[in-house]
């Protein structure tokens, strides 16, 4: 059995893993402070890639990294770095996608967050980046980290905008997913049901660490 589905998973779900933490806290903490009406704005900007359906956040991917599109044009002439059809191009389409799990999720933190802390360390003359880090992330860890499983599960099961993006190569740009349905669609039935249940593990043990989470936090 070719294993090489579930590695390139892994590999592609961490690395947006990490893109979306950085960027979703960003965005979050960022967002929290806004006024009421622009902060609405952007909250909708934002949540956007989790109604919309997969195949349309990769058609409009699609558009921007595409070799005759505005970015894909200029990394391909600029650098001979192709955006589409290779592994890292499913890295973008799992980023976008996941995304706004980690958002809201940290979204939802900061705003149960006592804004009193805050201030009564800037009386003490604290940096914003010292409190951030060593008094806002510590106090709403919990949410952080479940918005950080539930996004490296979001990514680790993206097939709609990958497989408009990235394809099916065995070898070369195949995950789980994509390789279930294309398993599926030669009537390769018991390979395609392997990967169903890799999934269905992978999924079975990040809900049940999710839990563990809130349950910990509630006590």
């Amino acid at each position: 059995m070719d294993w090489y589905p579930l590695a390139n998973s892994l590999r592609v779900a961490f690395i947006s893993c990490v893109i979306v933490f950085f960027t979703g806290i960003a965005a979050a903490w960022y967002t929290s402070k806004l006024p009421g009406l622009v902060k609405g704005v952007v909250d909708v900007i934002l949540t956007l890639p989790l109604v919309l359906p997969p195949t349309v956040v990769g058609y409009f991917l699609l558009r921007l990294f595409g070799p005759r599109r505005i970015i894909g044009q200029w990394a391909l002439e600029g650098f001979g770095i192709r955006l589409t059809m290779v592994w890292y191009s499913a890295v973008f389409a799992s980023s976008v996608v996941s995304f706004p799990l980690m958002y809201r999720t940290a979204r939802g933190a900061f705003e149960t967050f006592d804004r009193t802390l805050e201030y009564s360390a800037k009386t003490l003359g604290l940096s914003d980046t010292y409190i951030f880090w060593r008094i806002v992330m510590p106090c709403c860890r919990q949410g952080i980290l479940a918005g950080t499983v539930l996004s490296f599960a979001r990514a680790l099961g993206e097939y709609g905008a990958t497989s408009m993006i990235a394809g099916y190569t065995p070898g070369k740009t195949a995950t789980i997913s994509t390789a279930v349905y294309q398993l599926w669609r030669t009537g390769d039935d018991v390979h395609a049901l392997k990967w169903v249940l890799v999934n269905l593990a992978i999924s079975f043990t990040v809900l049940t660490f999710v839990n563990l989470l809130e349950r910990k936090e509630t006590r």
